[in-house]
């Protein structure tokens, strides 16, 4: 309990003896208005009577804040020990996400080493193939450009796995938010457009500077995009904004799909979880991965309107 409320809770005991001796000055008063007095042996014992009615209020009144003292020091007892529950709650799933990772990494190490060359070379097989069919071969062309694709597929997973396994270094450096989502709308407008989607950029205003590494940012907000591009129909739309409080920045990507239902939330930033049938399940952990690096934190919640809404928060730049 800091100074500031052991001092609320310890002036209610003198708050209420106060309280009962202004009471009993207020009733003897009222009653000496009235015209009442006391005696005994036929002396007047009005002043007696008033000091035992105040002695009694006032101890009565010190009683009852003391009783309020209690109170309010167990609600913030409960309220200590509530926070350092959810600290506890927080520090032990950092960690077994700490372990998920070195374990992860191993992984990610061992497939690299073992699957990376045999799929260049395959890869490579595959093109002079390729390039080696006759003219008319559609069949065998189409076959060689499967191959390729999957190939690259399967690079980008071990990518992925690697980038999740071994964080980034970071080159922070202070970076505007119209910097950052120019960037990404740039580099997202042609996956946007292929399904006619609309993208509304909201302005900035006077949303302050974030002292990022701005690559890694972009690719945050750039995935965002892209799965706000697979999430939405064709003629849908998704909206970018940024916005200040409380010495954050947020940054948001909301789209008109369907949204993530609310048992999902907690699940779709962890490594390997994916809904999509085509899908490997590392972008959004990445994502995580490289907000929190930057001391910041990501979530989703649903978009008014209809639809989900990525966000991360960040640190504004000194």
């Amino acid at each position: 309990m800091d100074t500031v409320s052991r001092q609320r809770v310890g002036r209610a005991r003198w708050w209420g003896a106060a309280a009962g001796a202004l009471l009993a000055l207020v009733d003897t008063a009222t009653m000496a208005g009235l015209g009442v007095t006391f005696q005994m042996n036929g002396r007047d014992v009005s002043v007696l009577v008033a000091a035992f009615f105040g002695s009694s209020l006032a101890s009565f009144g010190f009683l009852v804040g003391y009783v309020v003292e209690g109170r309010r020091r167990d609600r913030h007892a409960a309220a200590v020990i509530r926070a350092q529950m959810e600290a506890i709650t927080a520090a032990r799933a950092r960690l077994a996400q700490s372990e998920k990772l070195a374990a992860l990494g191993q992984l990610a190490a061992s497939v690299a080493h073992e699957v990376r060359n045999p799929l260049a070379v395959i890869r490579s097989a595959a093109q002079g193939i390729a390039e080696s069919l006759p003219a008319g071969d559609d069949e065998g062309r189409r076959a060689g450009s499967f191959i390729t694709t999957e190939i690259d597929r399967l690079s980008s997973v071990i990518t992925s796995l690697l980038a999740l396994a071994r964080p980034p270094a970071l080159a922070p450096r202070a970076v505007t938010v119209a910097e950052l989502i120019d960037r990404a709308v740039l580099l997202a407008r042609e996956d946007l457009a292929a399904k006619a989607v609309r993208i509304l950029c909201v302005p900035a205003g006077d949303v302050p500077a974030v002292r990022a590494d701005p690559d890694l940012l972009c690719q945050v907000l750039l995935g965002f995009l892209a799965n706000a591009a697979e999430a939405v129909p064709a003629g849908g739309e998704v909206t970018v904004e940024a916005r200040a409080a409380n010495g954050t920045v947020e940054l948001a990507v909301g789209d008109s799909g369907p949204g993530v239902p609310a048992e999902l939330r907690d699940r779709i930033f962890d490594p390997f979880f994916t809904t999509r049938p085509d899908g490997v399940g590392l972008g959004l952990a990445v994502a995580r991965q490289i907000v929190e690096l930057h001391g910041g934190r990501i979530e989703v919640a649903d978009r008014k309107g209809g639809g989900a809404r990525f966000a991360i928060h960040l640190p504004a730049a000194a």
